[in-house]
C-alpha cells in the first residue's frame, strides 16, 4: 500500500473480497433495485425487470423492513456473495450497483451515499425505486409479466 492509498476511500484501493463485513455493508447505496421481481429467459438467460418489488421493501425509503429476519419471511431472498460478484456472475445486478461498478474497476456515482455522505442523495437522484413501484403483495404472481418495465436495468448516469 502507498502512502496515496492510505489517503484513498478503501473502495477504491480494497479488492472486494478483502473488505471487512462493515465495508462490504456500506457499498450498498440504499437504491432498492435488487428487491425487484425479475424475470429470466430460460433459454437467453436474459433479465426482465418488472416494478414488483419484495413485500419486504419499503417503499420510501428503499429499506428492508425486516432485514436481520428476512429468510424468515422470504427464504429465497439473496445474500451477495463476494466471490460472485467478482466473477460477476449476478446478471440481475442493478447497472449503477455499487457492488457491480467496483467489480468492474470503475468509480461510484455522485449520489452514493460514500460520495456524498447523504443517504437521500439515491433518491433525490431518481437512482432508487423510492414510490416507483408496487408490492407483490398486491398483485396475483402469475402477472409479473403485466408489470415488466426498462428503467430498473438501465443505468441512467450513462451517455447512450
Amino acid at each position: 500500500m502507498t502512502i496515496d492509498d492510505k489517503t484513498r476511500p478503501f473502495w477504491e484501493v480494497k479488492p472486494l473480497d478483502a473488505m471487512t463485513d462493515a465495508e462490504w455493508d456500506s457499498l450498498c447505496d440504499g437504491c432498492g433495485r435488487c428487491c425487484l421481481n425479475k424475470l429470466e429467459d430460460e433459454d437467453t438467460a436474459e433479465i426482465f425487470w418488472t416494478n414488483v418489488a419484495c413485500k419486504l421493501l419499503d417503499h420510501g425509503t428503499c429499506r428492508c423492513k425486516d432485514y436481520e429476519n428476512r429468510w424468515d419471511h422470504v427464504p429465497d431472498c439473496v445474500k451477495l456473495d463476494v466471490d460472485e460478484v467478482v466473477r460477476q456472475t449476478y446478471t440481475w445486478l442493478p447497472p449503477s450497483c455499487a457492488y457491480r461498478l467496483i467489480a468492474e474497476g470503475r468509480p461510484l456515482y455522485w449520489w452514493h451515499h460514500l460520495i456524498s455522505g447523504n443517504r437521500d442523495t439515491v433518491h433525490q437522484a431518481g437512482a432508487s425505486v423510492q414510490n416507483r413501484v408496487i408490492s407483490e403483495e398486491d398483485i396475483p404472481a402469475d402477472t409479473l409479466e403485466d408489470h415488466l418495465e426498462e428503467w430498473p436495468g438501465i443505468d441512467p448516469f450513462v451517455e447512450k
